[in-house]
């Protein structure tokens, strides 16, 4: 199960990583934002593929950091959108010298609605189509390619189940007894309309992070890289040019 990587971009290293049911195409806009001033990986994991421990928050968690240690010279910047800002915080807990920074997007962790709780067993591609609408703010920003995929891996067993297993640990690894412990320089960008991490979990993650300033998305849900990708862009372009010293020489 090999992960798909896409590199572009020279500077301040970065780390994209995805939700459960995200991609590498996803980062692509913001990406061509700020990859002048950045090194970008986008790192793409076949989660729903994932079985045995792998399938588990832990178990992500332990495939990303093995590629950061394996692909990554220096420490990086994680973004993270979901289960992916869940990741993200994980390893900057648990291996903070990888870690330069943070960006966190609708991320897991303190706060989430989960679509997955009450799924059926086999969901139609009505019901599914419903859900991922609740994503978004404005549903033409929806990919019917991203509702026919996700349909078709959830029809499998096997990808149904792994989506179950890796909500179901996520939502009980519960960070807010840790938070604290987290001192990277961290952005936090939100959609103001996100109904899965909504913005109480954003206010909580400031309360908690010692070092984080928060970017509101107006009329954005909990994937604000595919809604709002120049707003994101540019949230993402000034914690670079103000934290990290980006485009100067020798970044």
């Amino acid at each position: 199960m090999p992960a798909k990587l896409i590199r572009t971009g020279t500077g301040t290293p970065i780390v994209f990583l995805h939700g459960l049911v995200g991609l590498n195409e996803h980062w692509e806009p913001v990406v061509d934002g700020v990859r002048d001033i950045a090194a970008c990986t986008q790192l793409e994991l076949p989660l729903l593929e994932l079985r045995g421990d792998r399938c588990s928050i832990q178990g992500v968690t332990d495939l990303t950091t093995e590629f950061l240690e394996q692909h990554q010279d220096t420490p990086a910047i994680l973004v993270g959108n979901s289960f992916g800002g869940h990741v993200a915080l994980r390893i900057a807990l648990e291996r903070p010298d990888l870690v330069r920074g943070l960006v966190l997007a609708g991320s897991s962790g303190l706060i989430e609605k989960t679509f997955v709780r009450g799924a059926p067993v086999r969901p139609s591609r009505e019901w599914l189509e419903e859900k991922i609408a609740e994503l978004f703010f404005d549903r033409s920003k929806m990919s019917r390619t991203d509702v026919d995929r996700a349909y078709a891996a959830l029809s499998q067993r096997g990808g149904a189940r792994a989506m179950v297993r890796l909500s179901r640990t996520a939502r009980r690894n519960h960070l807010g007894d840790r938070i604290g412990e987290i001192s990277q320089p961290t952005l936090i960008i939100w959609g103001k309309d996100d109904v899965v991490t909504p913005p109480s979990a954003a206010k909580l993650f400031m309360d908690l992070l010692p070092d984080a300033r928060i970017e509101w998305l107006e009329s954005c849900g909990h994937a604000p890289m595919i809604e709002q990708p120049a707003g994101f862009a540019a949230g993402l372009r000034s914690f670079l040019l103000e934290r990290f010293d980006a485009g100067a020489s020798g970044s």
